[in-house]
Order: C-alpha cells, then sequence, then structure tokens
C-alpha cells in the first residue's frame, strides 16, 4: 500500500512539474510576440495627406508623404518622402521636400533626414527663393526650421551657401546661415 501511494505522489509530482514546465513556455511565447507588437508600427497609410487649418478657416500647413507609419511605443510618425507645405497670408506657400522624415508624438516637431529641398515661387513683392541643406528640424507651430549641416539658398541670380543654418518662414522672413558663409551675387 505504501508503494502505490508513493508511486501516486510520483505521477502527481511529474504532473504537476510537465504541467509548470508548459505554463512558463505558453508565458515565453505570449511575451515575445507582445515585444514584437510593442515594435512594430500600429497603423500605416499609403498616400498619406494631412491639412491643418487656422482659426479663420484657412490653411496653415499640409504634409503628404508617399508612406506614413505610426510607431505605438513612442507616438512617433515615420515618412517616406514626406512634402511639407506652410502657408502664409498674401504670399506664396513654403515648400519643404525630403527623403525620409519622423514626426515626434506631439505633432509640432518634424525630423527630415536626408536631403531636403525647400522653395517659394516668385511673387509681385517676393523673389522665388530655394533652399538646398540636409538633415532639417522644423517646428511646425512657429514654421522655424535649423539644421547644423551644409545649407545653400538661392535667389536667382544670386547664390549663398554655409554650414548651420536657421530659417523662420512667417513674416518677417528669416533666413540666417551660421558658418563659412561664402556667396555669388549679382547686380542687376
Amino acid at each position: 500500500m505504501t508503494s502505490q501511494r508513493n508511486f501516486q505522489i510520483f505521477v502527481y509530482v511529474g504532473l504537476a512539474a510537465l504541467l509548470s514546465w508548459w505554463l512558463v513556455q505558453l508565458n515565453e511565447q505570449r511575451d515575445a510576440e507582445i515585444k514584437i507588437a510593442e515594435n512594430s508600427p500600429d497603423f500605416f497609410s499609403v498616400g498619406y495627406y494631412k491639412k491643418e487649418m487656422d482659426l479663420d478657416g484657412l490653411p496653415k500647413s499640409e504634409l503628404s508623404a508617399a508612406r506614413m507609419e505610426h510607431y505605438k511605443a513612442d507616438g512617433s510618425t515615420h515618412l517616406q518622402q514626406p512634402v511639407m507645405t506652410l502657408f502664409n497670408p498674401n504670399q506664396n506657400p513654403w515648400s519643404i521636400k525630403a527623403e525620409s522624415g519622423i514626426m515626434a508624438a506631439d505633432g509640432d516637431n518634424l525630423q527630415l533626414n536626408g536631403k531636403a529641398y525647400i522653395n517659394r515661387d516668385a511673387s509681385k513683392t517676393n523673389s522665388a527663393l530655394t533652399i538646398n541643406t540636409s538633415d532639417l528640424r522644423v517646428k511646425l507651430a512657429s514654421h522655424f526650421a535649423q539644421t547644423q549641416a551644409w545649407a545653400e539658398i538661392i535667389s536667382p541670380p544670386n547664390r549663398t551657401e554655409g554650414i548651420g543654418m536657421e530659417a523662420t518662414f512667417v513674416s518677417p522672413i528669416h533666413l540666417k546661415l551660421l558658418s563659412k558663409v561664402k556667396g555669388r551675387y549679382e547686380i542687376k
């Protein structure tokens, strides 16, 4: 009777160990699935477009991209081939294009990576303006951009270049090259 009782205890302990091992394996697999989900996009869009209006119902800014991916872990939005358009009353809009970009969760800080092109068409009061640079940081609320990289400002027929740039795209327009500035200018 004692040996039969010992055998039953042995079987119960074995089954408990087997059940514990199975539960641990199941839990580790679920943790791995959760970690993968946290580091992946929670939604995406192909052909993304967003338009922001001011209090008067006039366009303030537009953002479009070939592809957009939103990440839940940090709330950031990753953009491929973003085009940002900043509107000013009674002036032509500024267009900013880049290879890729990351919009912070706050919706105000946009990091444009790779080559960036900034353009404003000519109007009756302003000449055309093109800026070539890279790795541009844009504050959308204040229409301010800056970079530590090389930048070139072209307002035909004039051309100025330097290292580092700060730009404000609302009146009064302010463009500032930070160091090693040189240029070529023609008198009309």
